[in-house]
């Protein structure tokens, strides 16, 4: 047997993702599929794909359920992963949050965004950020005993704008981003607003100039451009199941062209396994990436309005979710990084 794996809120989507993922892992195997509310139901009965989970049932998200194994993943609601990882971390687990617990580092984002007290505040800013293509991230990384894995959005709008920002390309200020993501990101509970009566021909925005996320964006991008960033976020839902397309602004260093822009694209990501710099011309769709742990980033200068414009996009369940939480376990395990995930999408 190879390293022992339980996954928390595995009924949801992106536990089911982890599932997925982890059945075809050189070296993790499932033990422990925990459920809260679906406890005792078979895990094919919510992941009818899972053939290979047959005559598994769902365990009860608690520490005596998942102590069994060597890794936990964290796939619950926000807010509710602070109290159990600070259990396993005790009993010598090691942890990969895909919540937003343990992200933030400032305790007042966290009331602001989130709503109410952080439910662990004396840990903000101890735990390692899981974008591994972030300067610095892999090292910190590597090793670790837990990691906090950025949502779908900061992952996709980070990795378009970084290199911009570390190269000096583009002002910290004014950087404003809308992005449409696939319904997936919403959760698995039933809502009114994701029926396909409701949400099929139909697009729009929501939580406008209140998205949990911008905090989180604007903490990583702070972290490599020098000084404060500050950024106008804008969501929008789309009539498709996964994915997520994000189009970011910013203004222009003085001279400088598509070519400076796509350079540094290719200069941070030509020996990446998972993000990719496209050529000239082509533009990232959400297709391109289902099912896949890749994200495709283009840019342009509009010399017009002297704005870089960046477009990046990913499956929000697979870069934007479990297959960031797979890449970033393999780094905390010393597995092979890339082990577990593909960039190749599925199409049509």
């Amino acid at each position: 047997m190879g390293v022992r794996a339980a996954v928390a809120g595995a009924s949801g989507y992106a536990g089911g993702e982890l599932l997925r993922l982890l059945a075809g892992h050189p070296s993790i195997e499932v033990v422990v599929a925990a459920a809260g509310s679906s406890a005792g139901a078979p895990v094919t009965s919510l992941h009818p794909h899972l053939p290979t989970y047959a005559g598994q049932l769902f365990a009860s998200t608690d520490l005596a359920s998942l102590s069994g194994a060597d890794v936990v993943f964290l796939a619950l609601p926000h807010g509710e992963s602070a109290a159990l990882a600070a259990d396993l971390l005790a009993a010598g687990l090691k942890v990969v949050d895909l919540g937003a617990d343990f992200r933030l580092h400032d305790e007042a984002d966290w009331e602001r965004w989130y709503g109410g007290p952080h439910p662990a505040p004396d840990v903000l800013g101890s735990w390692p950020y899981g974008l591994p293509e972030l300067p610095g991230a892999r090292a910190a990384l590597t090793g670790s005993a837990k990691v906090a894995v950025p949502g779908c959005y900061p992952t996709a709008v980070a990795l378009g704008l970084t290199p911009l920002l570390a190269a000096g390309l583009i002002e910290p200020q004014d950087i404003v981003t809308v992005a449409a993501s696939g319904t997936s990101g919403a959760g698995r509970s039933a809502k009114s607003a994701l029926l396909a009566a409701e949400l099929m021909g139909d697009m729009h925005a929501y939580k406008v100039g209140a998205h949990q996320h911008t905090p989180e964006i604007e903490q990583a991008l702070t972290s490599v451009a020098g000084s404060q960033v500050t950024l106008s976020f804008t969501t929008m839902l789309a009539p498709m199941p996964r994915g997520i397309l994000a189009t970011s602004t910013a203004r222009l260093k003085p001279g400088v062209m598509t070519a400076e822009l796509t350079g540094a694209l290719q200069a941070a990501y030509d020996e990446e396994a998972f993000v990719f710099a496209l050529p000239a011309g082509h533009w990232p769709h959400t297709g391109a990436t289902l099912g896949s742990n890749a994200c495709h980033i283009q840019a342009v200068a509009d010399l017009h309005s002297g704005r870089a414009i960046v477009v990046s996009a990913l499956d929000n369940l697979g870069k934007g979710a479990a297959g960031q939480a797979v890449q970033c376990a393999n780094l905390l395990l010393g597995l092979d990084e890339s082990a577990g995930l593909t960039p190749i999408g599925v199409a049509p």
